[in-house]
């Protein structure tokens, strides 16, 4: 895997001011819960912000953030994009790393270039440049210097989907 620490990624949105003491309410686009644990930074704006404290809401993230406040401060942040460094982690799958890759079969046949990443309850999705859905779970090694995503799928799985 690349080296992913410098690189600033796009890691949720501050969806509203939440109270009268700051707290924000984030809409995290990660399931990497040491983005809004005690101690990340995260960039908001054009700011380096420090979560020093929060918890599950709704389904998103209610963050105390060093620095701000009150629900003046807070209400500042709403709506801007939240951006973290890279973490490093030789185990997983990145999206940025499979967008833009070739996907090679266990025959060598290159099957295309994927296009995004969809979300699936079962397994996420590979999504070719033909239409051409490869979950997940068949992926069997990433080279992300290679931009090559090698796959060992089924047999007629890429027939089914013509």
């Amino acid at each position: 895997m690349t080296e992913r620490t410098e690189e600033l990624l796009e890691v949720g949105r501050v969806q509203r001011a939440h109270g009268i003491n700051g707290e924000i309410l984030v809409n995290f686009i990660t399931n990497r819960s040491e983005r809004w644990a005690e101690g990340a930074r995260l960039l908001i704006g054009s700011e380096w912000r420090t979560v020093s404290s929060s918890r599950p809401h709704q389904g998103k993230v209610l963050a105390q953030l060093e620095g701000v406040p009150d629900r003046t401060a807070a209400e500042r942040l709403v709506g801007q994009i939240v951006y973290a460094t890279g973490i490093e982690d030789p185990e997983a799958l990145w999206v940025d790393e499979l967008i833009g890759s070739t996907v090679v079969d266990q025959l060598g046949t290159l099957r295309g270039m994927v296009t995004e990443v969809l979300e699936n309850p079962a397994s996420d999705l590979l999504v070719l440049e033909d239409g051409a859905l490869v979950p997940l779970v068949f992926v069997t090694s990433v080279d992300a210097a290679a931009r090559l995503v090698h796959v060992e799928v089924p047999e007629g799985l890429f027939e089914e989907q013509a």
